[in-house]
């Protein structure tokens, strides 16, 4: 009696569940911010200084 339930629920969840997953990854990349390549590579050497600082003594 409670298969029933149980298997219709399971496939609902296993049909819905990537799709709803689909819809928030589209979501993140549309919001995501483009730059030039003159920022991208002021960006870049920004990381790389901050990064090179503090393993410094």
């Amino acid at each position: 009696m409670i298969a029933g339930p149980l298997l219709l629920f399971l496939v609902l969840f296993a049909v819905v569940a990537p799709l709803v997953l689909y819809l928030l990854v589209r979501a993140e990349h549309d919001q995501r911010s483009t730059m030039d390549r003159r920022d991208a590579e002021r960006a870049a050497r920004r990381d790389t200084r901050d990064d090179h600082d503090s393993r410094d003594p």
